[in-house]
């Protein structure tokens, strides 16, 4: 039986695109995957993830979507990001196809997640939906990998153009909370690769008194 895993990257970041990754394997590979090193992706340093996503091609097939700041914002700002998600999920689990797909739940309610990447995943496609997949499931961890590794590829094509200063991407990086509010207070607007809709980005204080932090609540 083939089965497929589904995890995302990047879902709180400030910066960069929102990752969704997926990996394909024959149920007799499972095993392999937690030998391989497959699991949550936080767990690991990003030479880590690289050496473990290396060990993964040997064993399965990957997919990504990677989702812009402006497309999440979009979502977060009609209240849609759940679906924005389900209907990624439900994108590379018809790309890879399979029997079965393990997601790792963004939903609260795991239940309902589980049927919105259903109704998008199509041909008759079983899925089961759980939170901390990418902790408790091999299969997801190596999803998880996957995604994770390919945000960190698109953090660093945005490094080469925009300088190391950038940090993680995320809010609890003060490195990051510097580099954004050093670009906002050029007073261009706000880029391309930033994402706006979180109120976490009220902690970006701005120098410039045009701009108000009710522009970023979502």
């Amino acid at each position: 039986m083939r089965v497929v895993g589904v995890d995302e990257a990047g879902r709180g970041s400030f910066v960069g695109p929102l990752v969704v990754g997926a990996f394909a394997a024959d149920d007799y590979h499972l095993d392999s995957l937690r030998e391989a090193g497959a699991r949550d992706s936080k767990e690991l340093t990003p030479a880590a993830r690289e050496a473990v996503y290396g060990r993964l091609l040997r064993l399965g097939q990957m997919a990504s979507v990677a989702l812009s700041p402006r497309t999440v914002d979009r979502a977060v700002r009609h209240g849609g990001l759940n679906d924005l998600e389900a209907r990624a999920f439900g994108s590379v689990i018809r790309r890879l196809g399979g029997e079965e797909a393990r997601v790792d739940a963004c939903d609260t309610n795991e239940a309902r997640f589980g049927r919105h990447v259903s109704a998008r995943a199509g041909n008759g496609i079983r899925i089961l939906a759980r939170h901390h997949a990418d902790r408790d499931d091999p299969l997801v961890g190596a999803a998880s990998i996957v995604a994770k590794v390919r945000r960190d590829r698109a953090l660093a094509r945005l490094r080469a153009t925009l300088g190391d200063g950038i940090g993680s991407g995320y809010p609890s990086d003060i490195h990051t909370v510097e580099f954004v509010r050093a670009h906002l207070r050029q007073g261009e607007g706000a880029p391309s690769w930033l994402r706006t809709s979180w109120a976490t980005m009220g902690r970006v204080k701005l120098a410039s008194p045009a701009v108000t932090l009710d522009r970023f609540a979502p």
